[in-house]
């Protein structure tokens, strides 16, 4: 039984020194950040494709349970909209293969402007794709969470191809002002949509927005806690990502919703234990 936790990136300038080795070469990154959580979301894909060589060195650095979600370039999604973009898609699975089974899934997210309208071109989109790969996908029209016809229907064009719809909850991001200046930009880019905790798929995705003050976002998460542990309990797989707008403490608060989680299944597969962010000496 294992739950998978982890964070929007794995090399952020706060942690450097405090929670990581400070200097660190980038080869050696993501393996650092890999001693702390086991899953990241591949975000910087969203806008270029890595060199393969990059992605092989991504590969190096974590063990094959490591998970990957990685984010189609928005060349495919936002700008072609998932029609005509073969040849970018082509590229990507191409710089992607290295990962192999630490790429959990491919992550289509799809701009706000996709409405249930355009599910005739997901869907056909989603045929097309080898079935090498799982897909989660993640909507931000706000008729998939408030009409049931429409999230019927998306659900039904997900479960064609088994692919996942991950929710992104900021719910409790948007429950009252920002308080910092990386709260007040986060308000502007954040999609404010409702909440939704239903799984499709035998390895659910959930991404978390809290807020800086780390006591508002354990409180807000703990639905997410009682979903998660019945997930497991069903037998499913599920990958949880922490997110707040500076993202300081994200490393640790990934951390603490995995041990919030194993305290109601001790039979959980504990985390690693992280490096030290000093060289261990012998005096």
């Amino acid at each position: 039984m294992r739950l998978h936790v982890g964070c929007a990136m794995w090399n952020h300038a706060p942690w450097q020194g405090r929670f990581l080795p400070h200097p660190l070469p980038p080869g050696e990154r993501l393996r650092s950040y890999a001693t702390w959580c086991n899953a990241v979301e591949g975000n910087t894909t969203f806008y270029a494709t890595p060199a393969r060589s990059t992605v092989e060195s991504w590969a190096r650095q974590t063990d094959p349970e490591f998970r990957f979600v990685v984010k189609l370039p928005k060349s495919i999604t936002h700008e072609r909209r998932l029609t005509g973009a073969e040849e970018e898609l082509r590229s990507f699975l191409d710089a992607i293969e290295p990962l192999g089974p630490r790429a959990d899934a491919l992550w289509i997210q799809l701009p706000g402007s996709f409405a249930p309208a355009d599910l005739g071109t997901l869907a056909g989109f989603l045929r097309r794709l080898p079935r090498s790969h799982r897909y989660a996908v993640e909507v931000r029209h706000r008729a998939f969470f408030e009409d049931e016809r429409s999230e019927r229907l998306l659900e039904r064009v997900l479960a064609g191809a088994d692919a996942e719809w991950i929710p992104f909850d900021t719910t409790v991001f948007f429950q009252s002002p920002p308080t910092s200046d990386a709260e007040r930009e986060a308000w502007t880019r954040k999609p404010r949509v409702p909440l939704r905790s239903r799984a499709l798929t035998g390895r659910p995705i959930v991404r978390y927005l809290g807020r800086d003050d780390a006591s508002r976002t354990i409180e807000g998460w703990r639905q997410w806690v009682g979903a998660v542990t019945e997930w497991l309990r069903e037998g499913r797989s599920p990958t949880v990502f922490v997110h707040t707008p500076d993202n300081a403490d994200a490393l640790t608060l990934a951390r603490r919703f995995h041990d919030e989680v194993r305290a109601r299944l001790p039979e959980l597969d504990p985390l690693p234990e992280p490096l030290p962010t000093e060289p261990l000496t012998l005096f």
